[in-house]
């Protein structure tokens, strides 16, 4: 087994939305025969975006898998893929593909290239420690200048990028590319999709430009490789061929090198060096570490082999619904081995599962599978509770992997059924909705009996609602997008909170005396300190507090809204032998907060939005003064292409809408892209018009 799974590459493709992700993906099922005819994303028919929502807009909204394979020097290899979305709304997909995955290629346009997104992707991907190449794609279009998107890596994204290759032509008249390895020319004939590729000699005009980037590329790996260091000072002649490919693998793989590559994915241009690139450079399952977790019956940490012999460890890094199979929970086998049928511990319930059925999956269609061992990507079926980021592990050996953490919605809408009779029908979709995206939260508004769905922006929340007609048949009608405004506190504040309650028989009684203030720096969630001595509040009662003050922060007191984190230290109290019980020192601590809170001077905390806007030099003027009207901070203006450049930071509220805004001011052809950047302070006349419209929505209510 250990052979195979030598041969086994786990790869995600990643990149800013437009980058040409799902067209490489395309070519790559094409060469490697898994599909016949190459599927267009402008014309709706890519495989990999199976969706109908995929395909009516061109994007991909769904990480989608598939397995294919690939021949390199005689040896097949197997290539599970995981194509990812590039848009910043389904940022939960890449995360959680990175999470499993031992590799990655990051793509980048030649003419765009370092954009908002690719900077997201590529900080999940140093997160999670994945090794991976860089393909800059699109040397066709006009404009494309592939060493500059080289110096974009280095300098944006602080990587150590070191090409493998140098184009031949660019734009219209780009062929092929310099090998700088073998050095010699790829040229790709378009008659045949690509498929057939000649090895010539090095253009005469492009020798001496060769030269140098060859020098280069010995030099990177020269600084990452004493052997190849002594040779090069040596006799840098005597560096074979091999050796260089076995020190590029080596670099790449420990983090050390980013090799890049180029082409046209659209043409049919460098897939099938690609390709070769992902099996040379990028890790097998036996290249990454023992994967480590914790034993939950001890907490000891303990750690899995990617061996077919160890106990299993699986993780679910997504769940979704398919209309023939029911729920699909796709899983990464660390060690050991599933077979269909058997039974499987889900470490967060405690309680066993059973397999019904193992697929190996290709988009959205399953070929079914007798067992799957360590190294592979899998999706089961049969499970009754499993959520993204559980662990399945052996009964025998329990394991309990690091979960996955994903980013809090920053935007809401409140949406109703338009009949009865879909009332029904709306909980168990949204549930079923929730299931599949861990940042897609639903809330039911007590005071105003509204379902609110949250999201992670206007585009997250209107495919959501699009899924909830076409695939639940569910109408609804929705309210305006509500901003998710945070609560903080600035001060601290000592306080005590007697909670007695004599109800004839046995009553309710519980004393604790705490100290609010903001939680340190990098905390997010409570901070909770236990520094009550000698047993004035015995041990079984302390949780109850710490529960307390965790609930009470879904519900701030300026207007409701949460807080991401607060520190709570329990300096003392006391408890009746008889009347004090868990429940009476829990709704303690949640009248404390109710009481204490109003005296740390809380404010409203707003999401603030990372806004980069590319426009036509002549339209500039128009773009900053619109940001500025919606209080936003202009940080940054280049040159970028014939265009501008403008980064800006700008609060979620005053964004609403404004691509069509966008769209009005430059006559269409500036593009923007927007994320997620932090919470801010309120300025105190807009929180105060804020806070008044959701106390007058709450009393109307």
């Amino acid at each position: 087994m250990s052979r195979s799974l030598k041969y086994t590459r786990n790869i995600g493709i990643m990149a800013h939305i437009d980058a040409g992700k799902t067209t490489t993906t395309e070519r790559i099922l094409f060469y490697t025969g898994i599909t016949h005819r190459m599927g267009e994303v402008h014309d709706g028919a890519a495989a990999m975006d199976w969706m109908v929502q995929e395909q009516e807009r061109g994007i991909t909204i769904t990480s989608a898998a598939t397995t294919t394979f690939w021949k390199y020097n005689d040896e097949e290899f197997k290539i599970n893929i995981i194509d990812t979305p590039g848009h910043v709304d389904f940022t939960v997909e890449v995360e959680r593909s990175l999470r499993v995955l031992d590799g990655a290629v990051a793509v980048f346009c030649a003419v765009g290239g370092v954009e908002p997104q690719s900077e997201t992707v590529w900080r999940q991907a140093d997160k999670y420690k994945v090794p991976r190449l860089a393909f800059v794609n699109k040397m066709d279009r006009s404009g494309a200048d592939f060493l500059s998107v080289v110096a974009q890596i280095h300098e944006k994204l602080g990587a150590n990028p070191v090409p493998l290759q140098i184009p031949i032509g660019s734009e219209d008249s780009f062929e092929g590319v310099v090998d700088l390895i073998e050095m010699r020319a790829v040229i790709w004939h378009e008659d045949q999709f690509g498929v057939r590729y000649e090895m010539e000699d090095i253009p005469s005009d492009m020798i001496e430009e060769a030269g140098e980037w060859r020098a280069r590329l010995i030099e990177s790996l020269a600084e990452t490789d004493d052997s190849i260091l002594e040779q090069f000072l040596d006799d840098p002649e005597s560096i074979s061929n091999d050796q260089v490919l076995s020190t590029i693998r080596q670099a790449a793989v420990n983090l050390k090198i980013v090799p890049v590559l180029c082409g046209a994915a659209f043409k049919n241009k460098g897939i099938q060096r690609l390709l070769d690139a992902v099996v040379a450079f990028l890790p097998s399952p036996l290249d990454i570490e023992a994967v480590k977790g914790i034993n939950p019956r001890n907490d000891d940490v303990v750690s899995r082999k990617p061996d077919p012999s160890e106990p299993m460890a699986a993780l679910a890094f997504k769940i979704a619904t398919d209309p023939y199979v029911g729920r699909l929970a796709f899983l990464r086998i660390y060690s050991g081995r599933i077979d269909a049928g058997s039974q499987v511990l889900n470490v967060r319930t405690g309680k066993r599962e059973r397999i019904t059925r193992l697929y190996q999956m290709h988009a959205n269609k399953q070929n079914p599978k007798e067992f799957i061992e360590a190294g592979d990507i899998i999706a089961a079926v049969g499970f009754k509770d499993l959520r993204t980021g559980d662990t399945l592990c052996d009964e025998k050996k329990p394991i309990l992997l690091e979960s996955i953490i994903f980013p809090e919605p920053v935007i809401g809408v409140a949406i109703e059924p338009k009949t009865q009779q879909d009332m029904d029908k709306l909980g168990l979709a949204l549930n079923k909705l929730a299931e599949e995206d861990p940042t897609f939260k639903v809330k039911y508004d007590e005071n105003s009996g509204q379902t609110l769905i949250n999201g992670m922006g206007e585009l997250h929340l209107e495919i959501l609602v699009d899924r909830l007609k076409r695939e639940f048949k569910v109408d609804c009608n929705q309210g305006a997008p509500q901003v998710a405004y945070r609560e903080a506190i600035t001060g601290t504040v000592e306080h005590r909170e007697l909670f007695r309650k004599q109800t004839g028989g046995r009553g309710k009684f519980a004393d604790i005396i705490i100290k609010i203030s903001p939680a340190d720096e990098g905390v997010t969630g409570l901070q909770f300190i236990n520094e009550v001595k000698g047993g004035n509040i015995p041990r079984e009662y302390i949780p109850s507090v710490e529960k307390g003050f965790k609930e009470a922060m879904q519900n701030g007191v300026l207007a409701g809204y949460p807080l991401d984190s607060l520190k709570v230290v329990l300096l003392d109290g006391s408890y009746h032998s008889v009347d004090s019980d868990s429940l009476s020192f829990e709704i303690a601590a949640k009248q404390a907060f109710r009481h204490a809170l109003p005296k740390t001077k809380p404010v409203l905390l707003e999401p603030i939005m990372k806004v980069e806007v590319v426009t036509p030099e002549e339209y500039m003027g128009d773009v900053i003064s619109d940001f500025n009207k919606r209080r936003g901070h202009i940080e940054k203006m280049e040159g970028k292409a014939g265009a501008r450049l403008i980064r800006a930071r700008v609060p979620l509220a005053e964004q609403f809408g404004y691509v069509t805004v966008l769209r009005t001011l430059t006559s269409g052809r500036a593009t923007s892209t927007m994320e997620f950047s932090h919470y801010e302070k309120v300025s105190d006349d807009i929180a105060g018009k804020i806070l008044e419209s959701s106390t007058g929505r709450k009393e109307s209510a």
